[in-house]
Formats: structure tokens, sequence, C-alpha cells
């Protein structure tokens, strides 16, 4: 092993050629806002890091200490504190090098060592399988980064990086590692209000992901940039020119849209792309709060307001802290504007987050506890709940997860105290939010003075005041509707918390409502045995339990016990005339949606998915996303088509079209659709070589009979190559 005993490292360090080369640009950043001694002492920690990674190289075949010096120089444009630099170029030296914790403590101390052990992976142990090392990993992590949060700004710096350079990597792990990125990541740098690092990582994992759609749209955004400059300009003048009539001082600026937030409007709201870029966005920034008003005043004067499309996010900022004011504006000859307008500060709030309280912190500031630093702590006290009521990493994980997709609503207390929740949240989740003694207490609500359901959605603006009693206790049934992570993990942490006896009584009585007037000592043994190792019980007294906890969904039980796989209403039910007759048997009165992965059609063999979000999910059994899974397990759920009903419904199938492009054939594959009695509800296409092109087709059909002769009458025309339906 090598030893690594260092000196008090003086200017002459900056003398060593290949040093020089590498620590020159960072150190003069450094040198903008931190002290000599300061740089001195994050130069020991480069030339550890140096030597410990000396004869190494990245994929890309650089020397390895080039990516720390970038990470830390990534942390360095956000003004970030010595230690977070020394921390950054040593982040890797435990988990690469043979320098271990001890050493490092030894050499920098234990607040730089904890830091880097936080970003540090649990490659030393041994996981049954890479999902539960992702896991345990991403919970290191986060728990790391309640005690500090520094670690996980030095961790995007650290994926920022990895991301910008992931083109040395092999496709599979190039998608692997941009999927992470954007389902974990980016969501993360959005929550702490770190803009400027989640629209790069969305940017470069949605290169990485989709290669081919990046470079189509980058090409249409600026095909239809240098298409609107004229439009801009215009606008830009006009707004400076009315704000040059006031005392306002102010900055005006064209707001450009990112290609990943392009994308997802695309798919989810599904927008034209026309339609999203017809939309011009600008930019006010001024002095203080006051004048972010007047400006709005000036705006709305100026160009005619569109009724309902004002945001004031400075008096309610939103969930990360961010801070502004949103207004949408019908501009010269009818077009669209969004005009956001902030301080000088909310702008760099908006764009460093948490990041940004560093950067005034280093400049005397006294506003150090920002807004997005104050929102952070909150999560931060959120996470640490969560630590220590989920039951294993998995859990944990997923509740995290919840927490970073809020789209939020505002509702108030009966004082008028603002809460974020996210849509969908109820009356219980707001008595969580409020205090957890508030929500295990929870008896009922009442929502702008009057008698409220807990288990119905809330909607912004509403004012909820929640009735208590000493005696009451969390219901399992609560479980069913709640969408906080907060209040899952206290449900699910009571329940744990009773005796196994009052869990097998509140599970059997669940299950007795469900499966009515049957009794289940009546059923055949040999029957309930088969159940029980369906569910990998050993008696009914286990499962009785899984019930009471919300591991085995109650319907799904009954049904099994009573051999329904195709019952026509919920058990315990009595049909009524008013109830829509459903083209699904066997949901068990669930409510439903059919899988847009693999589209399923009356005659294809289907399954449901469980999902406790959605409801059941209905997908084709050879569905690609589910194939992987044990459709035997609690979270699937044996269904089967009704077609006396599906008949009156028409549903969603995908094809696969590759044609020789030519003037027309849009119009032609159009028009096959429309005479086979069906209609277009999406289309999208992508180059494959040359002249041949793949089309994505979704149309409306009733059946797969149905289905085919659509094929049939799209093979028919001139220049189609092939059609064939979509998988999964």
């Amino acid at each position: 092993m090598k030893c690594y005993n260092l000196l008090i490292i003086s200017n002459d360090i900056y003398d060593s050629g290949d040093i020089l080369y590498l620590f020159e640009d960072l150190k003069n950043k450094l040198l903008s806002y931190l002290t000599t001694e300061q740089v001195d002492r994050i130069a020991q920690a480069f030339v550890t890091a140096r030597n410990a990674h000396e004869g190494q190289t990245r994929s890309s075949g650089e020397p390895y200490i080039t990516h720390p010096v970038a990470v830390a120089t990534i942390l360095a444009d956000m003004h970030m504190d010595t230690e977070t630099i020394m921390a950054a170029l040593l982040h890797d030296v435990v988990e690469d090098t043979p320098i271990n914790q001890e050493q490092l403590e030894q050499l920098f101390g234990p607040t730089i060592t904890n830091l880097v052990n936080g970003v540090t992976k649990l490659d030393k142990l041994q996981f049954r399988d890479h999902k539960e090392a992702q896991a345990e990993n991403f919970r290191k992590m986060i728990m790391a980064m309640t005690s500090d949060i520094r670690v996980i700004l030095i961790k995007l710096a650290d994926r920022t990086h990895n991301m910008r350079t992931i083109d040395a990597l092999r496709p599979d792990k190039r998608r692997r590692i941009a999927r992470e990125t954007l389902e974990i990541f980016a969501p993360i740098a959005n929550r702490l209000g770190i803009y400027s690092v989640k629209k790069e990582l969305q940017d470069l994992g949605f290169k990485a992901m989709y290669p081919m759609r990046y470079r189509v749209l980058k090409e249409a955004v600026k095909k239809a940039r240098n298409n609107r400059n004229e439009i801009i300009n215009s606008i830009l003048e006009d707004i400076k020119g009315r704000l040059s009539e006031t005392d306002i001082k102010s900055r005006v600026l064209g707001r450009e849209k990112q290609l990943y937030s392009i994308y997802l409007k695309m798919v989810h709201k599904e927008c034209q792309f026309h339609e999203i870029m017809d939309v011009y966005g600008f930019r006010v920034i001024v002095e203080n709060v006051d004048n972010c008003y007047r400006v709005l005043g000036h705006m709305h004067n100026l160009f005619k307001p569109r009724p309902g499309a004002f945001k004031d996010y400075i008096a309610i900022p939103k969930i990360n802290g961010y801070q502004s004011l949103h207004t949408s504006l019908i501009g010269p000859h009818g077009v669209p504007i969004e005009i956001q307008i902030r301080t000088e500060y909310m702008d760099q709030m908006a764009d460093q987050g948490v990041a940004a309280h560093w950067y005034y912190k280093e400049k005397g500031s006294e506003s150090v506890n920002s807004t997005a630093q104050i929102h952070a702590q909150r999560w931060l006290k959120n996470l640490l709940e969560l630590q220590q009521s989920a039951g294993n990493s998995f859990e944990f994980i997923e509740s995290v997860k919840s927490d970073l997709f809020p789209e939020e609503i505002y509702v108030f207390t009966p004082e008028g105290k603002i809460f974020e929740l996210p849509i969908g949240a109820t009356p219980v989740d707001f008595a969580y939010a409020i205090h957890s003694d508030i929500g295990q207490r929870c008896i009922g609500a009442r929502v702008d003075h009057h008698p409220f359901p807990l288990n119905r959605p809330l909607a912004s603006g509403q004012s909820v005041e929640i009735l208590t009693s000493p005696l009451a206790k969390p219901n399992a049934m609560w479980l069913n509707s709640v969408v906080t992570s907060k209040a899952r993990s206290k449900i699910r942490q009571y329940l744990k918390s009773l005796r196994i006896e009052e869990c097998q009584l509140l599970g059997k009585r669940l299950l007795k409502n469900a499966i009515g007037n049957i009794r289940i000592e009546d059923l055949p043994a040999e029957h309930i045995r088969h159940v029980l190792s369906e569910f990998g019980k050993k008696n009914l007294d286990e499962l009785y339990t899984d019930i009471a906890l919300g591991n085995i969904y109650t319907v799904i039980a009954a049904n099994k016990l009573l051999n329904r796989e195709n019952m026509d209403t919920p058990i315990g039910t009595v049909p009524h005339a008013t109830i829509t007759p459903s083209a699904i048997n066997g949901t068990g009165g669930l409510s439903y949606v059919y899988a847009n992965c693999c589209h399923p059609i009356p005659g294809d063999p289907i399954i449901a998915h469980i999902n406790p979000g959605k409801g059941l999910v209905i997908h084709n059994q050879n569905c690609l996303n589910i194939k992987e899974l044990s459709t035997k397990s609690a979270k699937f759920l044996n269904v089967s088509w009704d077609l006396s009903n599906a008949c009156n419904c028409v549903f969603d199938a995908a094809l696969r079209i590759e044609i020789k492009n030519h003037q027309g054939i849009l119009g032609e594959i159009s028009n096959a659709v429309s005479v086979a009695g069906a209609n277009i509800e999406g289309i999208s296409s992508e180059e494959r070589e040359g002249q041949i092109y793949m089309i994505n087709l979704i149309v409306t059909v009733r059946d797969r009979i149905h289905l085919a002769d659509i094929i049939r009458k799209i093979k028919a025309i001139p220049n189609v190559i092939k059609v064939a339906r979509k998988k999964a």
C-alpha cells in the first residue's frame, strides 16, 4: 500500500507541470471567492486525490483525476465552501483506491470524511441482486444527506460530469444510467430548487435515453428559433419600452424552452410541437418585491391578460422554495406570451436553490436562510421520519420517489396557515402534514365549514379543519386513499405496532366484509391450503395479518378464496341500475385503466396489475413490462373480458408501420383508417435509414377482428413495407 504522508503545501504546488495543467482553472475559480489559505487546503486534497488515482483511467481513456477535478469545478461555479470542494476532489478515493476512511480522517478530519463517506457506494458489501444494492446505496446517500445536505450537492455534481462523458460507455449502461438520472437525480435537483443542474441532467439524460428523438427535437427547436427571432425582438422592444417609461430598474430576457420539457409536454399533454413553440416566454428581473407587482400591472396594461392564468409564487412559494410571478398574456396579433417577474435574489435562488445558501453566506449576507433552504430542511426532516418508519430499503426508496414528483395543491388551516400537498391528497394527508399526532387521532374533517369525507381528494384554496378524538386510532382503510409518503408510512408504522392478535382480528374482519355472507370456515380445506400456498402463507392467521398491514389487498384474497376470477360486480355488493357496465370481469369493484405500454383490446389475454395510485392497470399477458414479474403474486389479479359490454366500447391499439416515404402517404394511411371505421388518436414518426420511416400510430378499435381489418387496409397502400401491432 502506498503511503500518503502530506506536508503543508505552499504555493510551490502550482509550479509542477501536470498539477498546473489540471488544477489551474479550478484554482482561478476558487480564488474569486475563497482566500489563499482556503485554496491551499483544497490543493492538499487535490494532491492526495491525484496520487491515489495515479495510473487509473476513465472509460474515455482520460486520467481518472480529471473526473474529481471536473466535479469540484461544477461546485466551484456554485461558490460552494472549502469543505465541499475538498470532499468533491476526494469523493472516489475510499471507493476506488487503497486509502481507507481512517487514513482520510487522519489527513482531513471527520467532516470531510463524512461527506466522502456519504457519496461512497456500498460496493464492499454483498447483496442478492443489483436492485437491492441500488436501493441500499440510495438509502445510504439520502440518509447522509439528511445530516449534511452537501452530500447530495456533491453527488449531483458527480452525476452531472458522468452524464457529460456518458458517450464513452456501452449503450445498455448508458440507458440504465440515463433512466436513473431522469427518475432520481434530476427530480432531487428540482426538489432542492437547483434548476441549472436539473435542466442539464434532464437534457443529458434525454439525449442518452432517446438519442434519435433528442436529435430530431433539437433540430426542430433550432429551426423554430430562427423563425421566431423577429417576433421575439418585437415583443422585447414593447416590454422594454413600457418599462423605460417608469422609474423601475429592470432586465428583460427572452426565455428558452428546455428540450426535455418540450418532449414531456408533447408526450403527456399530447401536444404538437408547434403548439408548444407558439408560446413566447420572457423574464423581467427587478430590484425588490414591490417592483415585481408594479411590473405586473404595467404588463397587464400593455397586453391583455388571460383569465385564470396568473400565479403568485412570491406570496405562496413552490414546494422547492421557488418564487416568482407568472402571468399569461395575449400579445400582438394574438400571440400567446408568458412572463415571469422576479427579483435578482429570487432569480439566483431559482437557478441555484439550496446551493445559493453558500453563495450568499460567502458574501456575508444575512439572508442565508433562503426559502429554498427552509423548504429543503423541512423535506430532510420528513425523510428522517420516513427512514424511521420504513420497513426496508425498497419501501423507503418508493416513499422518497413519490415525494420527488409533487404537483402541488395549497390548502389552509382555519387560522389561514398554508400547507402544500400533492394533487390527490385527502384530509388524512392534511392531518398528518400538520402533525403526526393529529393524523393518528383524526376522526373527521370539515372543508369550507361543511362535513367532508376523509377519503375524498382536496382542491387548492380549500380551508380544512381536522376533527380529532383522544381515543381515535388510524384506520387501515386509509391506506387505499392517502397519497403522501408521510401519511402512508405513519399508518403502516401504527399497524405494525399492533399486537399480532389485533392484526389477525382486523384482517379477519376486513376479509369477512369482503366476502359477504359466506363463512370462511365453510370453504373447502384443500382450496384454502391452495390459496395460502399462492400467497406464501402457512395459515389463515398469517393471511389475516398481512391483510391488516396492507401487504395483501383484501379484494384479491377474497377473489381467490371464493374462486371468483370473473366477477361482474364487487364482492358483497348488489348490482345497481345506475352502475356503468364494465368491459372487464373480476375487478372486484376496483377502478381500472388500460396500460399505455401494451394497449390491450378485446380478445387479448389480459391480467390486472394493482397500482396503489391508479387502481387496477389492465395489461396484455404478453406485455414485456410484466413478463419478468411473477403474475402469481398479490400484486396481480386474474381478470377477463366481458364481451357483451366490451362491444359497446372503443379501445386504443398501437401500430408500427414501416413505409417508404413519399408525398401524401400519411393522408392515404389516414384515409384507410377512416374507411375501416376507426379514428387516429396519436401519430409520431422516426427516420430509420434514408427514405425508410417508421410511423407509430394509435387507432381506436372495437376488438381484434376490427384491428385486423385496419391492418389489411393499411398493408394494401403502395409504399407501405410492413404493418405490425406495437408491443410494449
